[in-house]
């Protein structure tokens, strides 16, 4: 009857234990998935047929959340698409996402993460892929 109950309780856990997260986002999984998702971003934006005139002379944009550069790349690649207003793809769907996406990834690092990220390089070049 003992290992019955137990065999019940630990049933009716198992369900629950593995619907619930284990690993809660963090502000640090937040600005990786972020970083990624903008690089993504921007190479499709090159590729893309509708975009492909004005953004071809963009760098490259790689963000690497470790390197202490990827403030200032992201600051100048901010720029360099505010720019574009002049050619009719700034006012894309996709482009204006982009400058928005990396603004949010901007502030939340400045901001909201200052503490809880660490920068383990600090080579300008290894943004420059």
């Amino acid at each position: 009857m003992l290992v019955l109950k137990h065999m019940l309780l630990v049933l009716s856990l198992v369900p629950l234990a593995l619907s619930y997260p284990f690993f809660p986002p963090t502000c640090y999984t937040k600005v990786l998935n972020m970083a990624r998702q903008l690089t993504q971003m921007a190479a499709v934006l090159k590729r893309d047929p509708e975009t492909s005139y004005c953004m071809s002379h963009m760098p490259e944009l790689y963000l690497d959340v470790h390197n202490a550069c990827v403030m200032q790349k992201m600051r100048t690649y901010m720029d360099l698409v505010e720019g574009l207003r002049k050619r009719r793809c700034a006012y894309t769907r996709e482009v204006r996402k982009l400058w928005t996406t990396m603004r949010q990834l901007f502030i939340i690092m400045s901001e909201r993460c200052h503490g809880d990220l660490v920068f383990t390089v600090s080579d300008c070049a290894l943004l420059e892929r």
